[in-house]
């Protein structure tokens, strides 16, 4: 159920009762609190006793005039709103008053619609503010509830695994979970109403909770995923996400942590292990590689076909097993990033024609045809890891040699697409 607002109340400054009189009685008929004062200083102490919204003020009063009395006024409270009542205005007397805060005029004598119109134009812009304010503080309200125990919520959230975070849209934290003071090492005792720097030691999740509780992340699926350190042995994955009213108003934002210290811990055991085995079985398989083409090079002639297809097979299969390898320890230098540590300028051109000269004693054993094809404009260097682009190139050229029958074709060509560089691989095979 809707609460009934409070009723304004009006301040009625004249030193003529007829004004103070009439004003009375038409304010009071429409809805409004009225208090009357004959003097400027009598005016002052009402304020001072009672919350007046709306003084309605005459310029020409015995004693403190009116001028006098609407500088105190903004002097004290500034959110007054304060009509002049005069029937001496000049343009002068207006911009003095305007310059003072006034709100408007009503000049003598006035019928009484037009103190109506003034009065509740004043009104209106009072209760519009007083909805804004009141809408604030039920956001801000809202969420400190959580930690206040005034929602069901609460026992929720203390219960989850996961450590949470809750902020208001300020990044003053309104909640945090038991789990999230053990993740983070949180003294116990320590409460929330902190700004989230005070929570949380990494400095981008901080500015990222701080944007999103501003209301600068309203749509979740453009909201990255933060790892970051505690110590050296613990690993945490963060998220968070607004929390939204009704009408899709951003009230603060709420973070999820996770520790995922095993996975990580999981994650250099596997690394370690493929790069020991990658490296034990890489040397003795590129000796029986190298036994295998030995034995077949010093074969009697004529060798026995089937003898020379099964020792060929082997070959390859070693070869195989040889390229898994190697991809294998690209994978592990990858993850530990090692890979494109020394960045300089190559070009393209050069790269590709020296790749395809050494590949050419592979096609050529195949009866295959290789050609490079290069444009007649210049091709610009790229900032890269020479190695690694080598490691692509050849990758991309010799499946295509692998995979192509005898005495087919493979083309390289290099070229511009707008700004971008083009290198395209394509054969005649039957495809990998």
């Amino acid at each position: 159920m809707e609460k009934t607002p409070e009723p304004i109340t009006v301040l009625v400054v004249d030193d003529e009762r007829d004004i103070r009189d009439a004003s009375e009685r038409i304010l009071t008929r429409i809805g409004f609190s009225v208090l009357t004062a004959s003097r400027g200083d009598a005016g002052l102490e009402i304020i001072g006793e009672n919350p007046v919204s709306i003084v309605l003020l005459d310029l020409k009063m015995p004693g403190m005039d009116g001028m006098e009395v609407l500088r105190h006024i903004k002097s004290r409270n500034g959110d007054i709103i304060v009509i002049v009542i005069t029937g001496c205005a000049t343009v002068e007397t207006a911009i003095e008053a305007m310059k003072l805060g006034a709100y408007d005029f009503i000049p003598e004598p006035f019928e009484p619609d037009q103190l109506r119109i003034v009065v509740n134009r004043a009104s209106e812009k009072i209760r519009l503010k007083r909805k804004t304010e009141e809408l604030a503080l039920e956001r801000t309200r809202t969420l400190a509830d959580l930690h206040m125990g005034k929602s069901r919520i609460r026992t929720i959230i203390e219960s989850l695994p996961d450590g949470v975070v809750v902020t208001d849209h300020t990044g003053i934290v309104v909640l945090l979970n038991p789990a999230f003071r053990h993740l983070l090492g949180i003294d116990p005792g320590m409460p929330p109403g902190n700004p989230v720097e005070a929570y949380l030691p990494d400095e981008d999740l901080c500015s990222l909770i701080r944007e999103i509780s501003r209301g600068r992340h309203i749509v979740c699926d453009d909201i990255p995923e933060r790892e970051f350190t505690v110590s050296a042995q613990k690993f945490l994955l963060a998220r968070a996400q607004p929390v939204l009213d009704d009408d899709n108003g951003c009230l603060g934002a709420v973070g999820n942590g996770s520790d995922i210290s095993a996975l990580r811990m999981l994650d250099r055991l596997k690394s370690e292990f493929v790069a020991k085995v990658s490296h034990e079985l890489r040397s003795p398989l590129s000796t029986i590689h190298e036994q295998l083409a030995m034995v077949i090079r010093n074969m009697v002639n004529p060798a026995p076909r089937e003898g020379r297809c099964t020792l060929g097979r082997a070959r390859e299969k070693t070869r195989g097993l040889i390229a898994l390898i190697g991809d294998l320890l690209d994978l592990s230098r990858i993850e530990e990033g090692l890979i494109c540590n020394d960045p300089k300028p190559v070009h393209p051109v050069d790269l590709l024609t020296g790749v395809t000269a050494f590949l050419k004693t592979a096609a050529d054993r195949k009866n295959q045809e290789l050609s490079l094809t290069m444009p007649g404009g210049g091709i610009p260097a790229l900032v890269v890891d020479p190695i690694a682009l080598e490691s692509i190139f050849g990758n991309l050229i010799s499946n295509a040699i692998n995979y192509t029958q005898e005495g087919g074709r493979i083309d390289v060509a290099v070229d511009m697409a707008g700004i971008n560089i083009r290198v395209r691989v394509t054969d005649n095979g039957f495809g990998i």
